[in-house]
């Protein structure tokens, strides 16, 4: 009771003290988060010229998107799918608003009528759409389903959005055209051509040691040409994958696990409380009940021709006597046991038709109130008119079959091969003749079939194979974390590569990952990688394992690149090229002796080349490729005249105009004009929304929740 007093006399003491210390903890999360506005931050994916996308709405997208492709696309991939429609969503109508761009009603209405061109419910009886027909089911739908209306004005509203979309590049395409002296100068471009000779002296003549560049001219370069060598963050890293593999032991293990299948085992029966004396693979009494009980791979009780066999063992498998058995053998991570149940010749494909007659509770039965004696009576009945007369079959597939492709094709499956019908089905159609009819049944009902061809019999085998995949052991799995551990903390503590040398293990790197990354090379899909080189914690230098669905990737982050200009060792490999080309020029132009192209050419060891009919719209020389500024020289120059040396792409050239042709004036100008109206448009659509991006402010937050 003292101490219980003592709490009551300091109550709002303790009170303070824990309000105080909630507010520490508060205001540190803050302050580890980035401020007061950091909670808003959780809840935004990305900020677009000050408008922010809802985190949780992206991520319902990404959801749904991800649900739409079947699993075919992983998370990381459907994010980027979203974000590039979410930010180009985004631009755009930060224009139209801008613009004060509307739709009209008129518009909308088109675009209805274009989405519902082929639907049959709004085409009149001359099979042209209605728009009559169309109000009349939005009003239904009005007056009967709140909620379907809803969905209609759903539609016509994003319907509307694309409109105004439209009308948007419609007036930037509408801004863009060619004067008809551009017409004129495309014309001239296109025809006027030239015939000229040529002398090249290749940058290769000049070894690269007469030519060096220096750091400092590279970083000079990157900064007179900022636009050209803009970089996203990104950052490197060096990794070595340890895979979760069997040892000589688990193989073993597993293999004899397997060869104890074979005889007769005594196994303890709960039911009977008592030991009880089960069959093995070699007197097993029900194959297929025998091989999913105690395999890894599932039964397949279908017959297989040769070429259904894969692996090297298939000769092997397919030449057993009925009984035999084969193995323990190793296939595809297995640990494989095969025996020959029967060998038999049978058609390697069927033509055949049916009437599939359900009842209530199989999977087509719904709405049916038929039951199976009473499908089973309709079943025979069928069977026995189509026996009687082959030609009412198509009729009553028709009439009676759930099959709804009957309406189509008559109840005919076409050929088909073993494997591909329901097993009951198959094993009738291929045991059957030609011109049988009988009546199966299956789990969706009973089939009336009918035989109608078989190809000629072949050799079919019927196999059970039980299988053991070959995994690692607990023990194997406890060995391999041990040594993934050591290797961890010893590369953390000293260098990476000397002690993945030291333990034989291959250090792979990546270079310039990208926030947005996946994928790892010689690791697969390891987003957790990426998101950990990313993190404001992590230090180049900083060693971690990652778990992975094989076994454990352990990287070390080395290199962190900030947004901004490439560095001078980044962009080495782009610049040194055309810096060095330059001084190249320089000294090749300061070689070069003589008055005419036979005296260069015999100067500098080279050959006098022709090139006829060039043009500038497409200014490549033959033999030289693409020299836009050689050839543009000559078109600057006289009949017989020769040009002074020439820096081009690939060498220093001199030239000497043989011939010029100008081709003929015209009297208007307006078809080459409306040429480069539209080539300029097409290009302006497609280039607008990338310069808009360039110019917008975006704070980009994916990769904190991805």
């Amino acid at each position: 009771m003292a101490v219980l007093n003592k709490i009551r006399q300091r109550s709002v003491f303790l009170i303070i003290i824990i309000a105080l210390a909630l507010f520490s903890f508060v205001l540190a999360d803050v302050i580890r988060n980035g401020g007061l506005s950091s909670g808003n931050s959780q809840n935004v994916i990305a900020t677009v010229n000050g408008k922010d996308i809802d985190r949780q709405e992206f991520a319902q997208q990404v959801e749904n998107f991800e649900r739409n492709m079947g699993g075919n696309m992983s998370t990381t991939q459907a994010v980027n799918r979203i974000w590039d429609e979410r930010l180009r969503q985004v631009i755009i109508e930060e224009q139209i608003e801008e613009l004060g761009i509307r739709a009209g009603d008129g518009q909308v209405t088109n675009l209805v009528r274009t989405q519902m061109a082929n639907n049959p419910n709004f085409l009149n009886e001359a099979g042209m759409f209605d728009e009559n027909r169309l109000r009349e089911y939005v009003a239904n739908l009005k007056a009967s389903s709140p909620q379907a209306y809803e969905q209609w004005v759903q539609f016509t509203d994003n319907l509307r959005e694309t409109a105004k979309i439209n009308n948007y590049y419609t007036m930037v395409g509408a801004g863009i055209g060619a004067t008809e002296k551009e017409g004129e100068l495309a014309y001239q471009f296109q025809n006027n051509n030239v015939n000229l000779k040529y002398v090249q002296i290749p940058y290769d003549k000049i070894p690269h040691s007469e030519a060096q560049v220096s750091k400092s001219e590279i970083s000079d370069y990157i900064k007179s040409h900022p636009e050209e060598f803009k970089k996203e963050a990104s950052r490197s890293i060096q990794y070595v994958v340890f895979d979760e593999t069997a040892s000589n032991d688990d193989k073993t293990e597993s293999q004899d696990a397997l060869k104890k299948l074979r005889g007769e085992r005594v196994e303890y029966n709960a039911a009977i409380s008592a030991n009880d004396t089960l069959p093995g693979f070699d007197n097993a009494d029900d194959y297929e009940d025998f091989v999913n009980n105690n395999s890894d791979l599932p039964f397949e009780g279908r017959y297989k021709f040769r070429n259904d066999l894969k692996g090297e063992y298939s000769d092997t498998l397919f030449n057993l006597n009925e009984g035999d058995v084969y193995g323990p053998y190793e296939e595809n991570g297995y640990w494989k046991m095969s025996k020959m149940l029967e060998s038999k010749e049978i058609p390697d494909s069927v033509k055949a038709s049916h009437i599939l007659v359900a009842y209530q509770g199989t999977r087509l039965g719904a709405g049916l109130s038929r039951t199976k004696s009473e499908a089973k009576e309709l079943a025979d009945s069928i069977a026995r008119v189509v026996k009687a007369d082959t030609a009412k079959f198509a009729q009553l597939a028709v009439e009676f079959s759930a099959d709804q492709t009957a309406q189509q094709n008559n109840g005919d499956l076409g050929y088909f091969t073993p494997g591909a019908m329901i097993p009951e089905f198959e094993q009738y159609a291929f045991g059957a003749k030609t011109g049988d009819v009988g009546v199966v049944e299956t789990p969706l009902g009973y089939h009336v079939v009918a035989v109608k061809d078989q190809t000629t019999p072949a050799k079919a085998v019927k196999i059970a194979t039980i299988a053991r995949e070959i995994t690692p052991s607990e023990k194997t799995m406890n060995n391999l974390f041990n040594e993934v551990t050591k290797f961890e903390i010893a590369a953390a503590e000293g260098d990476f590569s000397e002690v993945a040398k030291e333990g034989g293990y291959e250090v792979k790197t990546v270079q310039d990952m990208k926030a947005m990354d996946e994928n790892i090379p010689g690791a697969g899909a390891q987003r957790r990688i990426v998101q950990w080189a990313f993190g404001e914690d992590a230090k180049t230098g900083d060693v971690r394992r990652f778990d992975t669905n094989n076994g454990y990737v352990v990287a070390q982050l080395t290199e962190k690149s900030d947004e901004g200009l490439m560095s001078a060792e980044d962009a080495s490999s782009i610049v040194t090229p055309i810096l060095q080309n330059k001084k190249k020029a320089e000294i090749i132009k300061s070689q070069i002796k003589g008055q005419s192209l036979d005296q260069i050419a015999q100067n500098q060891g080279v050959s006098v080349q022709s090139a006829d009919a060039i043009n500038l719209a497409q200014p490549t020389l033959t033999g030289a490729g693409s020299e836009p500024r050689v050839v543009g020289t000559a078109f600057g120059l006289k009949e017989g005249e020769t040009s002074q040396p020439i820096a081009g792409n690939k060498g220093v050239y001199v030239v000497q105009v043989v011939s010029k042709f100008e081709a003929p004036k015209m009297d208007s100008y307006k078809p080459f004009a409306q040429q480069q109206s539209m080539a300029t448009r097409a290009q302006a659509t497609m280039g607008v929304f990338e310069a808009l991006k360039e110019k917008a402010e975006i704070e980009d937050n994916r990769s904190r929740f991805y």
